[in-house]
């Protein structure tokens, strides 16, 4: 036994039943110590929300006098103290029958309850062994739930910690409402299918709805279907017992086992072969996986994120993806933008990302020049952000204090930056003469615009930049002799 004493608090209007209580717990007073006793309900409210953790076990009458009593005054304890453990007294007749108040009881948090002996029986409340017991057991309890509480709350600060840098960054429209679906669905245990390019973070997605969810404290596993060996996908997902084919020297837990009761990620879905597509939609249907070698099949209570970069309609046209399994994954359908639909948020982006790696580089934050941003933000991104962050490192490990519109054009095309000398300044003169107006304009337009396209993302971008049209502009640099 414990040798903890167990604080009580007493709620109780009748002085007699407060003796009888009094008299029931006297032979365990060197354990259980009655700390205080009141008789309303708001000054009970009133004491526990004070004193945290001050109190054990609440002994409470069902009917005591006042507006707060009941089921309002047990949910009102609970709220204040979470762990508490409440313990029921009452004259109500209590019927064998009477499943509903008990349940009622129950279900509003009381740990357990008791019908108050008649008024006749002087010395105690209750049956003493069976009273005391149920203290005991509800102080049990109590320690069982802070101490769970408690692992919980770590798990969640690392999770939180852990999220820190997995946000979802942005302010645009299309990620305020992506946040918001994440937010909506992810309580749910519906079966969802992340759509969107490569490199736009539909991991990252499934990593938010993941923690976002019920299973938060429960695995994640993510898996490219991709990457898996055609040979060895089922083994990978579903497992194999020992012996059961050769090479098999002992049995192997498949991805879905690892994961059950938590979330498996199925990134590239579409990349399935057709045996491992009729696996998995039985484990969508019956909740079971077949282990090869196994006669038996494998219970799993797994929720399932997939996603892919192909249109998966068009994949089910082509009779390379089940139209079964499709209408299975995309219960919930998540579009993820490409980062050049949402432009708004790429210098929210790039300052997330430099914050991020300055730190793991051990590099100073440099500063970002207005035309090394206009470049940044005017890029197609084909890579998408994950080809930002891929940028980033890159101009956080050439160790600048200011990042230029140079350096940008060296990160993104990996372009030697153009060093200016003497020999690309313009002359006047040539073996002692002035040059002529129309020689002094050709060397200027061959010199601006090598220049111009040098500092451009692309011939299109030189164009504009110049305020020519594409094809003036191809026209321009042929008569200059610009390859």
């Amino acid at each position: 036994m414990n040798n903890n004493v167990i604080n009580i608090l007493v709620i109780e209007d009748e002085d007699y039943d407060v003796r009888r209580i009094r008299n029931t717990l006297k032979f365990f007073e060197h354990k259980i110590l009655i700390k205080d006793v009141v008789s309303n309900g708001n000054k009970a409210i009133e004491l526990v929300t004070a004193n945290p953790n001050l109190y054990d076990v609440v002994i409470m009458d069902y009917q005591i006098a006042g507006s707060i009593k009941g089921e309002t005054l047990i949910s009102k304890i609970k709220e204040a103290d979470h762990s508490i453990q409440i313990i029921i007294i009452t004259k109500m007749t209590i019927n064998i029958s009477d499943y509903e108040f008990a349940n009622r009881l129950i279900s509003t948090g009381a740990f357990w309850f008791c019908t108050k002996y008649p008024g006749d029986v002087e010395e105690f409340i209750y049956q003493p062994t069976d009273f005391i017991t149920s203290i005991l057991n509800a102080y049990e309890k109590r320690k069982l739930e802070k101490q769970s509480y408690k692992s919980n709350k770590k798990l969640n600060k690392n999770i939180d910690d852990m999220m820190s840098v997995r946000q979802i960054v942005g302010e645009s429209e299309s990620i305020r409402n992506l946040r918001r679906q994440i937010d909506k669905y992810a309580p749910s245990d519906a079966n969802i299918l992340i759509v969107g390019d490569t490199g736009t973070g539909k991991e990252l997605v499934a990593y938010n709805i993941h923690y976002k969810s019920k299973r938060r404290l429960e695995n994640f596993v993510a898996v490219n279907c991709g990457s898996l060996p055609q040979e060895l996908i089922e083994s990978e997902l579903f497992g194999f017992e020992k012996g059961s084919f050769t090479g098999a020297a002992s049995s192997k837990q498949g991805l879905f086992e690892i994961a059950d009761n938590g979330t498996i990620f199925l990134d590239e879905v579409s990349d399935l072969p057709f045996n491992a597509q009729v696996k998995l939609l039985r484990v969508i249907q019956d909740g079971e996986i077949e282990k090869i070698g196994r006669v038996v099949n494998v219970k799993v209570k797994v929720r399932i994120i997939a996603a892919t970069n192909k249109n998966l309609e068009d994949e089910v046209k082509a009779n390379r993806f089940r139209e079964d399994l499709y209408y299975r994954l995309n219960v919930i359908p998540i579009y993820v933008p490409t980062l050049s639909e949402r432009r708004d948020d790429i210098e929210n982006l790039l300052k997330y990302f430099i914050d991020i790696f300055r730190k793991e580089l051990d590099v100073n934050k440099p500063e970002i020049s207005k035309d090394a941003l206009d470049v940044l933000s005017t890029y197609s991104w084909p890579g998408n952000v994950r080809e930002l962050k891929n940028v980033v490192q890159r101009l956080l490990l050439e160790g600048l204090d200011i990042i230029s519109c140079e350096d940008v054009r060296y990160a993104l095309f990996n372009k030697p930056r153009r060093v200016y000398d003497k020999k690309d300044s313009i002359n006047f003169w040539n073996d002692g003469q002035l040059l002529s107006l129309k020689d002094m304009e050709k060397i200027f337009k061959e010199k601006y615009v090598a220049f111009i396209r040098d500092n451009s993302r692309s011939d299109a971008d030189a164009s504009k930049k110049l305020g020519l049209a594409p094809p003036n502009y191809h026209r321009l640099c042929k008569e200059l002799g610009l390859k």
